[in-house]
């Protein structure tokens, strides 16, 4: 990938048999809070839910899909199955060197899991990041978060011996 493909990488619309994984915007902070108010949802990750207002603050900056320094994108999807968001998925993209690096995520909301969609959500994202030029993929996971790890395996992820922040870090 050049330098002209990694700075004008911008997240597009991709659909898969069952799901939509549309390009973050602001007003799907409403949708996206309403489906993520669980705690369960922070229990490898940490935290609290966040509001509808405090979404649409934290919004206004990932939808520029660049770091303020320009060596990252930030690549967001809200992801929809029968018109309701469930989730989202995301990539922060850099080029360190040579590669082109993905540091991927993903979360569905409480209902949702157990159904393959954060395994297709994923899929679906990281073929498109790979289209895009990118060569690396990587996820930091919880060593205790099974479902995490069996979507990492899915995506062809392993698990290295770095540890970023308590949580192991897989590439592929």
């Amino acid at each position: 990938m050049s330098d002209i493909a990694f700075g004008s990488m911008s997240a597009e619309l991709i659909q898969t048999p069952r799901l939509v994984l549309e390009p973050l915007r602001i007003d799907h902070a409403t949708e996206l809070a309403s489906a993520l108010d669980d705690h369960a949802l922070h229990e490898f990750t940490g935290g609290l839910p966040l509001t509808a207002s405090e979404m649409t603050e934290q919004f206004k900056v990932r939808v520029n899909e660049r770091s303020p320094d320009g060596t990252e994108v930030w690549l967001n999807w809200v992801i929809r199955y029968d018109s309701q968001v469930i989730g989202y998925v995301q990539a922060t993209v850099t080029k360190p060197v040579n590669d082109v690096t993905a540091d991927i995520a993903w979360v569905v909301a409480t209902p949702w899991q157990g159904q393959g969609f954060a395994k297709e959500a994923s899929q679906a994202m990281a073929d498109w990041l790979v289209r895009a030029g990118v060569t690396v993929l990587a996820a930091n996971i919880h060593p205790r978060h099974v479902a995490s790890a069996a979507v990492a395996r899915s995506l062809g992820l392993a698990p290295t011996e770095d540890v970023v922040d308590g949580e192991r870090r897989w590439c592929r």
